[in-house]
């Protein structure tokens, strides 16, 4: 096998390291939002993410230290942190970051070879063998330091309304009450989505323009599962009665929606090659998220709707390329 050449190896720890910058605005508004919980997950998945990628290296005899220095475990392991609920034990994310490493990446040759997003498969893995951890996101501030180390190392008890169902979930749930209702009574719910987890979705879209801004992403993809999404929630929309399956405006700031439209579905090794087909990947998305979310089990499923469109991608790029040849 031969090596990353070193402008290549340049060129990607560079814009790993874009990455990483766009992602500490969304990063610190959920330390504002969930205190130390988020710093103690992007702990536990970095060391996890490092130390597979590490052993793979070694067991594959390539040079540790070289292929360490790319930048795209950390980058992994950062969005595996982010996306896993705040104070999970350290299992959780170790688990996660492990699979997303060892599954998502060097099963298929390391860096540039994975058909797959690296950490959608690890958080589809801890999703699918740990929902009840899965589900137990912390209110607001719910922890303090002193509790969120327990809850990270698994002693004692959590203390009483530690964690409430988010706005998806309340929103899925819910059977008697409007929307404005649930807003005005549900603590999960804020201003136009989740209590203080839409001002990070909005943190998670500056960073996102920035990496607009600097050409690290291109906007198809992004554009393709904002746009879609908003259509497909709007022409869903049954106003703000109980059977309501949230407003566009609700869906664009709930859960991953920013974080999924700008640093996970624009990874480019497990996407499209073909401005088209970046574009018809990001609409794929975005309307598998609606559906996932109004009528799957899921109240989110971003992590299943990018890694069932990674399916997608041969015959998307086959069609790019086709219609760009026939084209006059």
């Amino acid at each position: 096998m031969s090596p990353v050449p070193v402008e290549t190896d340049v060129r990607l720890r560079s814009a790993m390291q874009l990455v990483l910058l766009a992602c500490l605005p969304g990063l610190l508004t959920l330390f504002w939002v969930f205190g130390w919980g988020v710093l103690f997950n992007l702990l536990c998945t970095t060391a996890a993410a490092l130390a597979t990628e590490a052993v793979c290296l070694r067991l594959r005899q390539r040079s540790v230290l070289v292929a360490l220095n790319d930048g795209s475990a950390l980058v992994s392991a950062c969005l595996l942190a982010i996306a896993l609920p705040a104070h999970a034990p350290w299992w959780l994310p170790a688990i996660a970051a492990s699979s997303a490493i060892a599954l998502g990446k060097q099963l298929y040759g390391g860096v540039g070879r994975n058909p797959f997003n690296p950490a959608m498969l690890g958080y589809a893995v801890v999703l699918l063998s740990f929902p009840v951890h899965m589900t137990q996101w912390p209110a607001p501030q719910a922890l303090d330091l002193g509790h969120s180390l327990d809850a990270l190392l698994g002693f004692g008890e959590r203390p009483d309304a530690w964690a409430g169902a988010t706005v998806l979930d309340g929103l899925r749930q819910n059977r008697s009450l409007t929307v404005d209702e649930l807003f005005a009574s549900h603590p999960g719910f804020g201003h136009f989505a989740g209590r203080g987890s839409e001002w990070a979705s909005l943190a998670f879209l500056v960073g996102g323009l920035l990496l607009l801004q600097r050409k690290v992403i291109s906007w198809h993809a992004p554009a393709g599962m904002l746009a879609s999404l908003f259509v497909v929630s709007l022409l869903c929309w049954n106003g703000s009665g109980s059977d309501s399956n949230g407003s566009p405006i609700l869906h664009l700031l709930a859960g991953s929606t920013m974080l999924c439209a700008f640093f996970i579905i624009t990874e480019p090794v497990s996407g499209p090659k073909t401005a088209a087909g970046r574009l018809l990947f990001g609409a794929g998305v975005g309307g598998l998220v609606y559906l996932i979310r109004t009528w799957g089990n899921y109240p989110d499923g971003a992590a299943f709707a990018v890694l069932l469109m990674n399916l997608c991608v041969p015959a998307l790029d086959r069609w790019a390329e086709r219609r760009q040849a026939e084209a006059p």
